[in-house]
């Protein structure tokens, strides 16, 4: 007959056969780090952040963190990579259907902006304070503007070439300054620097400006 088995000690942890400790993808990793960095953000200045803080967060080492960015302003380029994508994704194609319905395309594509800008609102000041010391932010920055008044003044262009909208100062200097206009009100209402348009307003604001700027009157004709 066989023994009985010794009643198991309840003071004696026993190993787990058959599991593993789940691996961090490095894709999670870099997503950890991210958005760790966006709400260190929201507490405190760029300046204010290290690497050190970014990768406790993370729950990663500092030299863990280097193999994914450079820098923590190279996190900052990533997350307004993103932002833009998102942006322009939602945006879709609503310059070039201007015609359309001038008000109501230029309205999308400010809020489309205005949205993702406002919902991420502590990474659009960081990115505006970079740009004041870093280079590589102020770079990106620069082609991103340009690439906008590119689109901007091919669309103010179309909209005089079907008679919709009168000539007047240069296109593309047009849309420069209506860009920068932009870029003023969005950063002084999320920075809440004085005086700033209600966040609420802001869109409600911009867009009888541009259409008034652009055609010269609130409710230009349509294709």
């Amino acid at each position: 007959m066989c023994p009985m088995p010794a009643p198991a000690n309840p003071n004696v942890t026993r190993p787990t056969r058959g599991r593993r400790t789940p691996r961090v993808s490095g894709d999670e990793r870099e997503r950890s780090i991210l958005a760790t960095f966006e709400e260190l953000l929201q507490e405190r200045a760029l300046h204010e952040i290290s690497i050190d803080d970014i990768a406790r967060g993370a729950g990663i080492s500092r030299p863990t963190f280097y193999f994914y960015f450079a820098s923590k302003e190279a996190v900052l380029l990533s997350l307004l990579e993103r932002m833009l994508a998102e942006a322009h994704s939602t945006r879709g194609d609503t310059l070039e259907r201007l015609a359309e319905d001038p008000a109501a395309r230029l309205r999308e594509s400010l809020t489309a902006y205005y949205d993702v800008f406002r919902g991420h609102r502590a990474v659009t000041l960081a990115g505006a304070d970079a740009a004041a010391s870093s280079a590589e932010v102020r770079e990106m920055w620069a082609q991103v503007m340009e690439a906008w008044v590119q689109e901007t003044a091919a669309a103010i262009e179309a909209e005089r070439a079907r008679g919709a909208a009168p000539e007047g100062v240069p296109a593309r200097d047009l849309a420069i300054a209506l860009l920068s206009m932009n870029e003023r009100v969005f950063h002084n209402t999320f920075a809440g620097h004085a005086p700033a348009v209600a966040p609420d307003g802001v869109v409600d604001v911009l867009v009888p400006v541009w259409l008034s700027a652009i055609y010269g009157t609130t409710d230009p004709q349509r294709a």
